[in-house]
C-alpha cells in the first residue's frame, strides 16, 4: 500500500508538471529570444536644398529619382540591453545632429551613446546638413536657414523613428551571414578610364573589401522582418541634381521588392578610397544596386548563423590631433583668390577667424564604437570617411567575421590610415594620391590639411580596448 501511494503521488506530480508546462506563458518561452522592432521614415527634402558631396555643384537640387529614407532597427537582448541601428540616405551625419539625437534618446529612453549607431550611406545625391560642407558651396543666409530647418526636422524624425521601433519590439531571432560583390574598385590605384580593361584582364590594383556583411531579423515564427547589410564603396555612381540613394538606395528598394514587408537597411563600410567603376549613368547605379541586393538575397536564403540574445556595447570618444594649421600667409593667398573656388572660401573663412583672435581647433573628439552581438559577432564603427585599410587590418586583428562600418556617428573628415597619410604628403609618387590624406580636410572646413600621424594608432588602440571589454568584461 505504501508503494502504491508513492506511485500515485508521482503520477499526480507528473500530471501537474505537464499542465504547468502546457500553460507556460509565451513570454517565458520568449526569454530565449531577442526582441526587435523596426521603423522607417521618408526624409526627401520638400525644398530644393543644396546637395552634398561634389564640389563642382553650382545650384540646388531640382527633383528626385526616388525618395530618401531613414530606417531604424532596435534590438534588445535577453537582459533588456538595447542597441539602436540607424541607416540614413545622407552624405554623413555631422557632430551636431549626432549629439542632439543622442541627448534626446538619453532623455527619452535612457540610452547611452554606446547603444546608438548612426550610419550614413554617403549618397552624393542627398542634402547638405547643418554645420557641414558650408565652405564647399556658396550658401547664402537664406539657404543656410533652409539647411538648418531641414536638419532640425531630420533630428526629430530620427527620434520619432526610434520611438516607433521601440514600440514595435517583439520576440525575434538574429542571424548573420556574408555575401560578396565586386563592383568596388580602389580609386587611388586605378585610373577610372582604365578600369574596364584592367577588370577584364584581372589587373586591378590596390586593397579592396568586397564582402557584404548581413544581419537578418526574423520573428518568433521564422518570418523575415529586417535585413541590415553593408558594403565598402563610395555612393558616387551618379552626379545628377536629383535626390537619390545611388546604388545603395536601389539595393534597398530591390530587396524590399524581393521580400515584401521586409525593411532593408544599408550601412557604409570602409569605402572612402573605393569607387563604383565604371560609373556616371543611371543604368550602372541600378545595376550595382541589383548586384548588391542579389548578393544579400542569396545569402539570406541560405542557412545563416544564429546569434545568442546577448548584446554588449562600448564607445570611446578619442581625442585625435590634427596636423599643422595653414599659415597666415597661406590663408591670405587663398583668401585673395577666386571665391567661386571652395578652397579659397575655406581660406578666407579661416583667415577671418585667425584675425578675430579665435584659436583654431588642434584636435577632434573622434567616435570609435564596438558591439558584440551573441558570443561571436563583433561590429566596430568608426567616424569619418574611413579608408579600406581599417577593415582589412581589423579583420586580421579581431577575426575575419568582424564587421567594420565607417561613416558612423560623426562624419567630420576623411579617416586615412598611416599608409594613406604618408602617400599623400608631397611630393607624391602617383597622380591618384593627395586627396584622402591631405587636401580633403578643406571640404569639411577643418583648420588643417591633414590629421596628425597618430590617427590610425589612436583608432586601433581604442578598438582593441573596447573589444577586450566586450569579449572579456574588462
Amino acid at each position: 500500500m505504501h508503494y502504491l501511494t508513492q506511485f500515485r503521488a508521482g503520477i499526480l506530480l507528473l500530471l501537474i508538471s505537464c499542465v504547468c508546462l502546457s500553460q507556460t506563458p509565451q513570454s517565458y518561452a520568449d526569454e530565449a529570444l531577442w526582441k526587435a522592432g523596426s521603423a522607417s521614415a521618408v526624409i526627401t527634402p520638400q525644398e530644393d536644398l543644396w546637395m552634398a558631396g561634389y564640389g563642382g555643384r553650382t545650384k540646388p537640387a531640382d527633383g528626385k529619382i526616388h525618395d530618401l529614407w531613414l530606417k531604424v532597427l532596435v534590438i534588445e537582448a535577453h537582459d533588456g540591453h538595447r542597441g539602436v541601428i540607424v541607416s540614413t540616405d545622407t552624405l554623413g551625419i555631422p557632430q551636431s545632429i549626432y549629439n542632439n539625437v543622442c541627448a534626446a534618446l538619453k532623455k527619452k529612453f535612457d540610452l547611452d551613446r554606446s547603444q546608438i549607431m548612426l550610419n550614413a550611406s554617403h549618397t552624393h545625391c542627398g542634402p547638405v546638413l547643418r554645420g557641414a560642407l558650408h565652405d564647399i558651396y556658396p550658401l547664402n543666409k537664406e539657404q543656410i536657414a533652409q539647411v538648418n530647418k531641414y536638419s532640425d526636422e531630420l533630428e526629430q524624425k530620427l527620434v520619432d523613428a526610434v520611438t516607433t521601433a521601440i514600440k514595435n519590439l517583439e520576440p525575434a531571432s538574429l542571424w548573420t551571414g556574408e555575401g560578396h560583390t565586386s563592383f568596388a574598385v580602389n580609386r587611388r590605384n586605378n585610373m577610372e578610364a582604365d578600369v574596364p580593361k584592367l577588370r577584364k584582364e584581372g589587373k586591378l590594383k590596390g586593397p579592396i573589401d568586397h564582402s557584404v556583411p548581413i544581419l537578418a531579423v526574423k520573428d518568433k515564427n521564422g518570418k523575415l522582418k529586417t535585413i541590415v547589410f553593408g558594403y565598402a564603396c563610395h555612393n558616387t555612381t551618379l552626379g545628377i541634381q536629383q535626390w537619390c540613394g545611388d546604388y545603395a538606395g536601389f539595393a534597398q528598394y530591390d530587396l524590399e521588392a524581393m521580400f515584401p514587408g521586409v525593411t532593408a537597411m544599408f550601412y557604409m563600410g570602409c569605402g572612402a578610397d573605393q569607387n563604383p567603376l565604371p560609373r556616371r549613368t543611371m543604368e550602372l547605379a541600378q545595376s550595382y544596386g541589383s548586384r548588391l541586393a542579389h548578393a544579400v538575397a542569396d545569402t539570406v536564403r541560405l542557412p545563416m548563423v544564429e546569434l545568442d540574445p546577448v548584446l554588449k556595447t562600448e564607445i570611446e570618444i578619442v581625442d585625435i590631433k590634427l596636423g599643422d594649421a595653414p599659415t597666415k600667409e597661406e590663408l591670405e593667398t587663398l583668401a585673395a583668390g577666386n571665391q567661386n573656388n571652395y578652397r579659397n572660401r575655406w581660406g578666407a573663412r579661416l583667415l577671418k577667424q585667425l584675425n578675430s583672435g579665435k584659436p583654431f581647433r588642434t584636435s577632434y573628439p573622434f567616435p570609435v564604437q564596438v558591439w558584440l552581438m551573441g558570443k561571436r559577432q563583433l561590429w566596430v564603427t568608426i567616424g569619418g570617411e574611413v579608408v579600406v585599410d581599417y577593415a582589412l587590418g581589423m579583420k586580421k586583428m579581431f577575426g575575419d567575421s568582424t564587421w567594420i562600418a565607417g561613416y558612423c556617428n560623426d562624419v567630420m573628415a576623411y579617416t586615412p590610415s598611416l599608409r594613406v597619410l604618408e602617400e599623400d604628403v608631397p611630393p607624391r609618387k602617383s597622380s591618384r594620391w593627395g586627396y584622402e590624406g591631405n587636401t580633403s580636410m578643406a571640404v569639411y572646413g577643418m583648420p588643417a590639411n591633414r590629421w596628425s600621424d597618430e590617427i590610425e594608432d589612436k583608432i586601433v588602440e581604442s578598438a582593441q580596448r573596447q573589444v577586450e571589454k566586450v569579449r572579456n568584461g574588462k
